[in-house]
């Protein structure tokens, strides 16, 4: 989640430019004994002609998933074993469903998570959520401090971290893969190169399973919807209220509908959100409230453009932001729901519900 914009940095494009020579180097040994131009398998042409199959929420570490270690999502630890972990996840996945109607999860990883002890424990999130029929997006987040600049943070990990991530999940069909979260460290470019690299180098995936970040902070769609090496692969959008001081409904409508250009078709808002523990009530129309305003105007044109969207966050321990929160015994853990107009216009947006009353 992008709560405020990046610091400046001196030698942006310097990192950037070194970044792009480690990829090569690793494309090279990744690629070994594989054709160099391998077409990926699966429907590389053809998407479903809308996203609303993608109906979910995040479940994020406290820290907001930017992390120099693994990730612990709300109510689980990293002293949980497998079976304890699966037995947490498999409650909060279910009390997603009963409470907001969601069959979407997006999950946070990194390679302290993937590449050390924590991950068979971790599986156990994936697992659970896989076998209660949930979509699951595996979305890759960069470190804190100094290295929350928007860059792939090492290269040398971050290879062998999805190397194990696919190898695992490749043959799960409710399992997608985005290989990086808001890359806005690098120009347009520069991120549809790595998107493309990341696709060559998993060729086995098929496409239809791999979710590329919109540039900048995920915030448009329309560079990497252009090209053509990424093509047959879903796009995410994040877009938050946050951004603008003050907008008015039409003004978010026209803010949303020029990031995502003429490529709905292929988009999920896989982050979106606004605060719901502060009382708004999402219900009503309240001219004066930016955030109201952007909520009414996101959702209506979600469900307009027939998108999926994957609202930010479901859970996050102290996050006003957050639309549930965690209940009862924390070893079987259920969820309360926040703010339920802010749920309501969670299920408009992906198709149910009944519109904004005058």
């Amino acid at each position: 989640m992008r709560k405020t914009p990046a610091s400046p940095r001196i030698t942006p494009r310097l990192r950037a430019a070194c970044v792009a020579i480690a990829l090569g180097a690793t494309s090279a040994t990744a690629l070994a004994g594989s054709p160099a131009n391998a077409s990926p398998s699966g429907d590389t042409s053809r998407l479903s002609r809308d996203t609303t199959q993608f109906k979910g929420v995040n479940w994020a570490d406290p820290r907001d998933n930017f992390a120099d270690d693994p990730v612990v999502l709300s109510g689980l630890s990293t002293s949980d074993t497998y079976a304890q972990t699966y037995t947490k996840a498999s409650r909060v996945i279910s009390a997603f469903r009963a409470n907001l109607g969601a069959n979407t999860v997006r999950l946070p990883i990194n390679p302290y998570t993937v590449n050390g002890s924590y991950w068979k424990s971790y599986r156990g999130v994936i697992d659970a959520a896989s076998d209660k029929g949930f979509k699951v997006i595996l979305s890759y987040w960069e470190g804190t401090g100094a290295r929350k600049d928007g860059f792939i943070d090492d290269t040398a990990t971050y290879w062998p971290m999805w190397d194990t991530v696919v190898k695992a999940y490749k043959g799960d069909k409710h399992v997608y893969f985005e290989p990086m979260n808001e890359p806005h460290g690098y120009t347009d470019t520069e991120w549809a190169d790595i998107a493309a690299q990341w696709l060559a180098t998993y060729p086995k995936v098929p496409r239809n399973r791999v979710f590329v970040s919109g540039a900048g902070y995920n915030d448009h769609v329309t560079s990497v919807c252009a090209d053509p090496r990424l093509k047959g692969t879903y796009l995410s959008l994040h877009h938050y209220g946050f951004w603008k001081e003050y907008a008015t409904y039409d003004q978010w409508v026209a803010d949303l509908k020029e990031r995502i250009g003429d490529c709905a078709n292929r988009t999920v808002a896989d982050e979106f959100g606004a605060p719901m523990t502060t009382g708004f009530d999402y219900n009503k129309p309240t001219p004066d409230n930016n955030f109201i305003n952007y909520v009414q105007a996101v959702t209506d044109t979600f469900r307009e453009l027939k998108m999926g969207s994957v609202y930010w966050p479901g859970l996050r321990t102290d996050d006003t932001y957050s639309l549930q929160t965690l209940t009862g015994n924390p070893a079987r853990p259920w969820l309360a729901t926040t703010n339920q107009s802010g749920a309501d216009r969670l299920a408009w947006g992906w198709g149910r519900g009944k519109p904004v009353q005058p």
